[in-house]
C-alpha cells in the first residue's frame, strides 16, 4: 500500500487516501467502461485515460503516464489503445495488458458492425444521426478540458511552452508529419538537456509530499517488466503466429485471390505504416480501397468515417468499416452479411492485433530506460510537442463542430460545449453523465426542429 510523506512545517495536512493497488476484476471493468465511453478519437480517449487514471484512480503517476504515452505515440497503430495496453501490462501482467487492449476496441467493434449493417441494408438513420450531434460537442469539451490539465502538469517553464506552440504552429499551420515533430522536439530536448538542464529535465519525480499512486514515480518497475531475449523470441513468436494465422487460413479456405484474403493482407501492411493516427494513413487507405480493389465507393468511406468518428474506441476502426463494405459489395460467392463480418473480424484483428506485440516486446526496455536523465530531457520536450498536437487535435475537432458547414456557426454545439467544459472543469463532472446528457440533448433537439 502506497502512503504519502508526512507534512512538514506549515504544509496542510489536508492530502488524499493512501492508495490501494486495484485488483483485476476492478480494473476489468475499468477498461470494459472505458471501452464504451472512449469517444472523440485519440486526444479525447488519452484526456479520459488521463482524468480516471492519473487524476482520480492515482493508479499511475503523471509522469509515468506521459513516459508511457511517449513511447506509444512514437508506435504505428492506435496510440490510446496502445496507452491501455502498456498500462495494463503494467498493472497486471500480459493478462492485464491483453484486457485493456481487447476491451478498448471490443465495444466498437460490435457497434460498428451493427450500425455498419444498418448503413449497408437500410442507409442511414436519422435518430442515430442526432444522439451523435449532441455528442460531438462533449467530446470537443471532454478533450479542451484534457489539454488545459495535461499542459499545467507538464509546461513547467516557458521552454516548454515554447515548444508546445512550435508543434501546434507546425502541425496546424503547416501541416508538417507528425513523426518529424515528435522525432525533432526529442533531438531539441537531447541537446537541451545538456546545456540548459534545469529547462528540460521536468518529467523527473516529484519527490516526497506528491499525491501517491499505485505506479509512483520512485518506484522501481514490476518484476514481470525486466526484458530478456528469450522473452523477447517468445513474445515475437507467439504474436506473430496470431497475427497472420487467420489471414492465412482465409487465403486457404477461399483462395489467394478471394476478397477477404486481399483484405487482410492489405490491414497488415497498413498496420505497420499507420504512423500520426488515423487522419495520417486514411489517405492511402481510401486511395486503395476505393480505386485500386472498388470495396466501396467514395460517399461510403466518407460516411463510413462519419460513423467511426461518432462510435466508441480508436478512429482507425474505420478500417472495419471499409473491411466490412468490401465483403458485402464483393462476397464472391458467400451470403453479403457473412463475407462482410468475416471481412469486418479479418480487418480489425489484424488492425489491432501488432499493437500487442509492439508494447509486449518493447515495453520492458522503455520501462528499463525509465529514470535515464538523457532520456528524461528527450521526453520532457517530446510531451510538449505531443500537448501542441492534442491541442491541433482539438481545435481540428472543434472547427469541425463548431462550423460543420463551414462558415455558419452551429450555436447548440456551442452551449453544450461550454456547459459540459465548465462543468467538468469547475464542478468536476464525471465523463459520463456528460456524454449521456449530451447525447440526449441531441436526439431532443433534432426532434423539435
Amino acid at each position: 500500500m502506497k502512503t504519502s510523506a508526512p507534512p512538514s512545517a506549515g504544509q496542510t495536512t489536508e492530502s488524499k487516501p493512501p492508495i490501494q493497488h486495484p485488483s483485476f476484476g476492478e480494473a476489468f471493468r475499468f477498461w470494459l467502461k472505458l471501452g464504451f465511453i472512449s469517444f472523440g478519437g485519440p486526444a479525447g480517449q488519452i484526456a479520459i485515460m488521463q482524468t480516471e487514471l492519473v487524476d482520480k484512480k492515482r493508479w499511475i503517476s503523471q509522469s509515468r503516464f506521459l513516459h508511457a504515452l511517449n513511447y506509444c505515440m512514437l508506435l504505428p497503430g492506435p496510440e490510446a489503445q496502445q496507452l491501455a495496453i502498456y498500462i495494463g501490462w503494467l498493472l497486471h501482467r500480459t493478462a492485464g495488458g491483453i484486457v485493456g487492449g481487447v476491451l478498448f476496441v471490443l465495444p466498437s467493434m460490435f457497434i460498428l458492425w451493427g450500425l455498419s449493417f444498418v448503413y449497408a441494408e437500410y442507409g442511414n438513420i436519422p435518430w442515430i444521426a442526432a444522439v451523435f450531434y449532441g455528442l460531438k460537442p462533449a467530446v470537443m469539451a471532454i478533450v479542451a478540458a484534457a489539454v488545459l490539465r495535461i499542459g499545467k502538469k507538464t509546461l513547467k517553464n516557458e521552454v516548454m511552452w515554447g515548444l508546445a506552440a512550435v508543434a501546434f504552429i507546425a502541425i496546424f499551420f503547416f501541416k508538417l508529419p507528425f513523426p518529424l515533430i515528435i522525432l525533432t522536439a526529442g533531438l531539441i530536448g537531447l541537446i537541451g538537456g545538456q546545456y540548459w538542464k534545469e529547462k528540460f529535465y521536468v518529467l523527473k519525480g516529484h519527490g516526497g509530499g506528491h499525491e501517491s499512486s499505485v505506479l509512483d514515480d520512485e518506484d522501481e518497475s514490476p518484476c514481470h517488466t525486466k526484458p530478456s531475449w528469450s522473452r523477447a523470441i517468445r513474445v515475437t513468436v507467439l504474436w506473430l503466429a496470431l497475427w497472420w494465422t487467420p489471414v492465412l487460413a482465409v487465403g486457404l479456405w477461399k483462395g489467394w485471390d478471394h476478397t477477404l484474403f486481399k483484405e487482410g493482407l492489405f490491414f497488415s501492411k497498413a498496420a505497420v505504416v499507420t504512423f500520426g493516427g488515423a487522419y495520417a494513413v486514411l489517405p492511402y487507405v481510401a486511395q486503395q480501397a476505393v480505386d485500386q480493389y472498388g470495396w466501396l465507393k467514395p460517399d461510403q468511406m466518407m460516411d463510413g468515417l462519419g460513423l467511426a468518428e461518432t462510435t466508441p474506441g480508436p478512429l482507425i476502426m474505420v478500417l472495419q468499416f471499409v473491411g466490412f463494405m468490401g465483403g458485402w459489395n464483393q462476397p464472391a460467392g458467400m451470403f453479403p452479411l457473412v463475407a462482410a463480418t468475416v471481412g469486418a473480424l479479418l480487418t480489425t484483428w489484424v488492425t489491432f492485433t501488432p499493437c500487442f506485440l509492439w508494447i509486449f516486446l518493447g515495453g520492458p526496455h522503455i520501462e528499463q530506460l525509465r529514470g535515464n536523465v538523457k532520456l528524461t530531457t528527450a521526453l520532457s520536450a517530446i510531451t510538449a510537442a505531443i500537448v501542441g498536437v492534442v491541442l491541433n487535435l482539438a481545435v481540428w475537432f472543434g472547427l469541425h463542430v463548431l462550423f460543420p458547414k463551414g462558415n455558419a456557426l452551429d450555436w447548440f454545439a456551442v452551449v453544450v460545449s461550454v456547459i459540459a467544459f465548465t462543468g467538468m472543469v469547475k464542478w468536476k463532472w464525471d465523463v459520463i453523465p456528460v456524454v449521456l446528457g449530451s447525447s440526449l440533448a441531441g436526439l431532443a433537439f433534432k426532434l423539435l426542429l
